[in-house]
Parts: structure tokens; C-alpha cells; sequence
């Protein structure tokens, strides 16, 4: 039972870091995804303005990451 704790401990632990690095890209994609499946829908006004989100989102996460970073550096 502990064997199996532990494996669960860190299958999880591996699945919040690989989350934790690549959440902005998933959800970008997700969003790029819905762009454009909304344009090809017919409806393009809608398409253009979610697909303005994916500039916003990878933007946000490069902020936020830089902001991290900075923090790290002055806590040495």
C-alpha cells in the first residue's frame, strides 16, 4: 500500500510540473483550436476575437514567468 502512495505521490508530482511549465502553450493551442473552428463556422468576428486571446495569453505567461525569475534572482 505505501509502494503504491508513493507511486501515486509521484506520478502527480511529475503531472503538476509538466502543468505548471507548459499550462500558457496548452491553453493557447486550445484557444487557437477554437479560433478557428469558430471562423470556419461562420462566425469570423467571433473567430478574430478569440483568436486575439492566444497573443494575451503567451504574453501573460512570459510576465508572469519573468516576474518568477526576477524573484528567485534577488532572494540569492
Amino acid at each position: 500500500m505505501l509502494k503504491k502512495t508513493i507511486y501515486l505521490h509521484k506520478k502527480m508530482k511529475k503531472i503538476i510540473n509538466f502543468w505548471s511549465k507548459y499550462y500558457a502553450i496548452i491553453l493557447a493551442f486550445i484557444s487557437f483550436l477554437y479560433s478557428v473552428s469558430l471562423w470556419f463556422l461562420d462566425y469570423q468576428l467571433e473567430g478574430i476575437f478569440v483568436g486575439i486571446w492566444v497573443p494575451s495569453i503567451l504574453g501573460f505567461y512570459l510576465t508572469i514567468h519573468q516576474v518568477n525569475l526576477n524573484n528567485k534572482n534577488n532572494e540569492l
